[in-house]
């Protein structure tokens, strides 16, 4: 009796030949930014040069901070990190918009969309709110950078402006 049940245990953690066969996976470019993510990190956020956004999904749980460090003079994005708590498409998409802002003006980086980094990163639909948040982040850590220069009194009309969602 007890060989039986001994035998059913150990192929209870054994996959089936179907189970292998609809196992998910995920693209390369997710392997590849969650186990090397880019740009892990945070600034002061009391720095008038660094945005931040903190975003989140309460269905599933994932949690971004995405910042930019911005230079005053020309308004390029100089430096971007991210924290983030949350799956694998979640940090790997925080790590693809921070490479993605970088060099970039802040009109260029209110572009970027969802779908750009889901399609770069072959995201499967179910995955598809760790893009949204990527683009969430960046949406509001440029509004919260706008906002810090608009208190300093050190804005001009060239700026761009983020519109509320």
């Amino acid at each position: 009796m007890l060989r039986v049940v001994g035998k059913r245990l150990q192929t209870l953690g054994t996959p089936t030949p179907a189970a292998v066969g609809a196992a998910r996976r995920y693209h390369e470019r997710v392997v590849d930014h969650y186990n090397n993510p880019r740009n892990v990190g945070s600034f002061d956020k009391e720095d008038p040069t660094v945005g931040t956004g903190l975003v989140g999904a309460p269905a599933c749980g994932d949690v971004m901070k995405l910042q930019i460090k911005v230079d005053e003079h020309s308004g390029k994005i100089v430096d971007a990190c991210f924290k983030t708590f949350g799956c694998g498409s979640a940090i790997a998409s925080s790590s693809v918009a921070t490479e993605w802002v970088k060099g970039k003006h802040m009109e260029e980086v209110l572009s970027i969309k969802n779908t750009e980094i889901a399609k770069h990163l072959s995201l499967p639909p179910v995955k598809l709110h760790c893009s949204m948040l990527a683009e969430d982040a960046i949406k509001a850590a440029v509004k919260d950078y706008e906002s810090k220069k608009a208190k300093n009194g050190s804005s001009d009309a060239s700026s761009p402006k983020v519109a509320e969602a």
